[in-house]
């Protein structure tokens, strides 16, 4: 089995520039990439589907291609309208809500509060700020617990 360079050429600059339009923060430019990225995969399983131009049923039986890779890319297509119609229905409302004519997502002033906090390092930290933690808190009453060490 011999695949068509130009086909393959095809399908790695479709990945290289549907994961380029993924990490882009505007989500018209994640949906793009996102349609790449199911179309290059596409080209990929059709690629690896078996010989070029024999017939799936018909023929002898050293020239038979397996239909399954057919069956498959028609179901990823199917999946990729789906993931497709509703990131278009999400940059859809987040245009509706914000109302402004550029759909890059934000950063959250909380996330990047928390981001750029200082870390307390391990040597910082005490059982008695443990302790003292919301986290670490137990449910159960201190008369029940004083029970069980008895």
């Amino acid at each position: 089995m011999t695949m068509p360079l130009v086909l393959v050429a095809v399908m790695v600059v479709m990945y290289v520039a549907g994961v380029y339009l993924l990490l882009d923060r505007s989500l018209t430019r994640i949906m793009l990439g996102f349609l790449l990225v199911g179309n290059a995969t596409n080209l990929l399983i059709f690629l690896m589907s078996g010989d070029f131009g024999a017939s799936p049923i018909a023929g002898g039986d050293e020239e038979i291609s397996d239909p399954l890779p057919q069956a498959f890319i028609l179901t990823a297509i199917v999946i990729t309208f789906g993931v497709s119609a509703f990131l278009l229905a999400l940059i859809y409302r987040s245009w509706r809500l914000a109302r402004v004519s550029d759909d890059h997502v934000e950063d959250d002033e909380d996330d990047l509060a928390i981001g750029s906090a200082d870390k307390l390092t391990a040597e910082q930290v005490t059982d008695e700020d443990l302790e003292d933690a919301p986290e670490f808190e137990e449910d159960v009453p201190d008369d029940e617990t004083e029970e069980a060490r008895k």
